[in-house]
């Protein structure tokens, strides 16, 4: 009798996950197919199916936990014990790291702009932009006006998307980033 074959790792959802937010961040959304996903990972299509219905359940997964982590993020600034004016920096600071160091994850939460995907996506900006708003309108005593902290929010956005693809980590623009934080903590203050 022969010893039976050593069996591949048990498939999971993590490593269907990472493969896919690879496959979709340098291919994009619609041009990836479960099968990619699964010759990526070195298993049958079908396997996949074990843990997502389809591409588009996968994707919201995806995002869902990708939004997940960046409230956690907050929510961790939020519960340190400092100044409310340290509070907001680390917190324009913390968006600006997590946006860089998670390039991928950010590019499917905010960039991929297929219609199939729009729906899924909706709900999770509106939830962490409403807990952003929330805590720098608390922190800036209600001195922002709403306008004030959209206006913030796209500015944090439009420095990590004028660097995502363009560099490794947040580590090579901490500078520039610390910079343009306190940019906008003066001209708000």
């Amino acid at each position: 009798m022969s010893p039976r074959k050593s069996v591949q790792q048990e498939l999971t959802r993590e490593m269907i996950m990472d493969a896919a937010r690879d496959l979709f961040t340098a291919k994009g959304y619609q041009h990836v197919s479960m099968r990619q996903i699964a010759t990526e990972l070195k298993y049958s299509h079908g396997a996949l199916y074990y843990h997502f219905k389809n591409k588009a359940e996968l994707f919201y997964a995806l995002v869902e936990k990708h939004f997940l982590m960046l409230d956690e993020k907050l929510d961790e600034v939020m519960n340190q014990q400092l100044e409310p004016k340290e509070k907001l920096k680390q917190i324009f600071l913390g968006y600006i790291e997590f946006g860089l160091t998670y390039q991928s994850h950010y590019e499917i939460m905010f960039l991929i702009k297929d219609d199939e995907v729009r729906n899924f996506i909706n709900n999770g900006p509106n939830h962490s932009y409403e807990k952003f708003a929330q805590s720098v309108h608390l922190l800036s005593g209600g001195e922002f006006s709403l306008q004030e902290i959209f206006s913030i929010f796209l500015s944090l956005h439009g420095f990590v998307t004028h660097y995502c693809r363009h560099i490794v980590g947040y580590e090579e623009v901490k500078d520039m980033a610390a910079a343009h934080v306190n940019f906008l903590l003066k001209s708000l203050v």
